[in-house]
């Protein structure tokens, strides 16, 4: 016998300031299901879910809630007014006996229960919410961004109680490889419509560009149909008025469809320019250790950033990336050791706080208060890479609408900050750009841009990241912190570095050489002579790395020497060309750091 539905909307709609967000919208969450509710941001997607939550009215419509069903939302901002732990909000609505389930949760979520409210950042209160979610145990959980301010041992912890949960969930997020890990159908909202596809995330991007590729053919088709019903209405009509009346009335017909046919929003007009060409050597770093009281962020840490190099540093919270992207970059001084920054450095920085964005202010005011994008004597124009522009223009390069553009930098939304941040930063040159948490928010139409952006840009990208897809699509270098001083340098993204430790022996000996160098911590074999104890077993292990880059690269010449690879899987081929490239680059500088070991032990 067919189950109930755990939640049905029938014929919901929405307006908001006098546009309409849904209209006749059907929408049905079946026990079991695990969705991906996706779409552009500003599409929708938390005010539906939010509808969905009982949390918002809608204007029309019936939203029905199975008999017995606990439906819970984890919104993106909880409030938290009125408990005094962080652990006594995510107790709160749980049976007496069931308290325990907490901890337990928080311990997987890596946050204290025991930090007053007053005190928690806001990452901190969403892990809390989730944790109250997770605890609960609901028939339905709506979740909306959860891995927002996870690092990334959290998100696979989720990642697996999200695959053992017998709970349907609905599930807002931009991080790619949560999505294709976790669901099984997919929402899309676009334009007021939601689309349901009985197929995961994975895949979700060729079923849009179909979908848009239909649409624009059947807009085609309308626009040659209006063209010669237009042609017929203005050499025929006269002789043929009355008879015809109906067939003038089905061209006004036509053409009240036409123009009631909403545009898909843009991408971004999003570009990056360097600057001055650096120096070779971007950063090095030698020997340096930093430490906060008992807390040991670095230790004997070595480090080359060459020009063109895409560095991205992963690790639980708190483990010190942020700090170490500040020690190299001149902000922070390291505690031992010595930092030595090229020539040349334009350096451009995006916060993960939106420090640099006043909330108080519009965002008119934000591009025009920044004196390295204020124009002389113009208060409405500011200055991108060289050439004056007006605001109102360059904000809408962003997908900002003039209305918005003397609105507070408060009323926008995680994207929409984000999006601002890049607007501020894109219009300078640099050559060297410190993203740190620029994922966080983004739509994946506008992360695929940025991914494009930062793979034509000349300069050089230090990234920190919790989204495993944008690093495995973005780094060349991966730099693994993982707590009490250790860091270590692997090949390629986040992919890479997972494979790359588990070929390992033992969890500490895990590096792979790249156009960066760092210490690598191994068992000690024969000591060579006139090395320090690190350049010792990094020369120990180079034969052996140097071995597995050359069977991936066989590998790799393999599969692009299979014919008609290039015209039957142009993506596959693609990526398969840029990790031969990557790949021969790093053996290329392994055999070079090889040479300088084995000179050096001779000295």
């Amino acid at each position: 016998m067919a189950r109930a539905p755990l939640l049905q909307l029938s014929q919901i709609s929405l307006t908001f300031g006098g546009n309409p967000v849904f209209e006749g919208l059907d929408l049905v969450v079946q026990p079991g299901d695990r969705v991906a509710l996706v779409g552009r941001n500003g599409s929708g997607k938390s005010t539906l879910m939010k509808v969905m939550a009982g949390l918002v009215e809608p204007d029309a419509g019936q939203r029905t809630v199975a008999p017995g069903t606990h439906v819970c939302y984890m919104e993106q901002d909880p409030d938290l007014s009125g408990f005094a732990t962080l652990g006594d909000f995510a107790a709160s609505k749980l049976p007496d006996g069931e308290e325990y389930k907490v901890p337990m949760v928080a311990e997987g979520l890596r946050f204290d229960m025991d930090t007053r409210v007053e005190n928690a950042s806001g990452g901190e209160k969403r892990r809390a919410a989730l944790a109250k979610l997770l605890a609960e145990a609901p028939e339905l959980m709506l979740l909306d961004e959860p891995t927002n301010h996870l690092d990334i041992q959290a998100i696979r912890w989720l990642e697996d109680q999200l695959k053992d949960t017998r709970t349907a969930y609905v599930l807002i997020s931009h991080d790619r490889a949560f999505l294709r890990a976790l669901t099984r159908a997919t929402l899309w909202i676009d334009r007021g419509q939601v689309r349901r596809r009985e197929n995961g995330f994975d895949g979700f991007e060729e079923w849009r560009e179909t979908v848009w590729a239909e649409e624009d053919d059947a807009r085609h088709k309308l626009d040659r149909k209006i063209k010669a019903e237009a042609k017929w209405a203005v050499e025929g009509i006269s002789a043929r008025r009355k008879r015809n009346q109906g067939r003038v009335r089905a061209l006004a017909a036509l053409r009240e469809e036409r123009a009631g046919q909403i545009r898909r929003q843009g991408t971004a007009e999003m570009a990056l320019e360097s600057g001055t060409t650096s120096g070779k050597l971007v950063v090095e770093a030698k020997g340096i250790s930093k430490g906060f009281g008992d807390n040991l962020i670095l230790k004997d840490f070595s480090l080359r950033v060459l020009r063109g190099d895409r560095v991205a540093f992963v690790g639980p919270n708190g483990v010190g990336k942020t700090t170490l992207l500040k020690m190299l970059t001149g902000e922070v001084a390291p505690d031992e050791g010595t930092i030595k920054l090229g020539t040349n450095l334009q350096i451009a920085v995006f916060d993960q706080t939106r420090a640099q964005l006043d909330p108080n202010a519009s965002l008119w005011e934000n591009l025009t208060g920044d004196p390295q994008m204020s124009v002389s004597g113009r208060a409405d124009q500011v200055m991108v890479r060289g050439t004056p522009k007006h605001v109102v223009g360059y904000l809408k390069e962003f997908l900002f609408d003039e209305a918005q553009a003397r609105a507070p930098v408060r009323s926008l939304s995680g994207g929409e900050k984000a999006r601002l941040l890049l607007a501020r930063i894109m219009a300078r040159e640099s050559n060297l750009l410190i993203l740190d948490e620029p994922t966080n928010d983004l739509d994946v139409e506008t992360l695929d841009l940025l991914q494009e952006i930062l793979g034509d840009y000349d300069g050089t990208v230090l990234l920190v990241s919790h989204d495993r897809d944008f690093i495995d699509r973005v780094a060349s270098t991966t730099i693994a912190m993982e707590g009490n001083g250790r860091a270590t340098v692997y090949a390629g993204g986040w992919s890479d570095y997972q494979s790359q430790r588990a070929m390992s022996d033992t969890p500490d000996n895990l590096a792979i050489p790249t156009g960066s160098k760092a210490e690598v911590k191994s068992a000690p074999k024969k000591p060579a002579q006139g090395l320090s104890f690190t350049e010792k077993h990094r020369l120990e292990e180079l034969p052996g790395i140097i071995g597995k880059l050359e069977a991936e690269i066989a590998k790799l010449t393999d599969l692009l020497s299979t014919p008609d690879l290039f015209t039957k899987e142009p993506i596959k081929f693609r990526k398969a060309t840029e990790a031969l490239a990557e790949r021969q680059k790093t053996l290329a500088f392994a055999e070079e750091e090889w040479m300088v070991l084995e000179d050096k032990a001779g000295d």
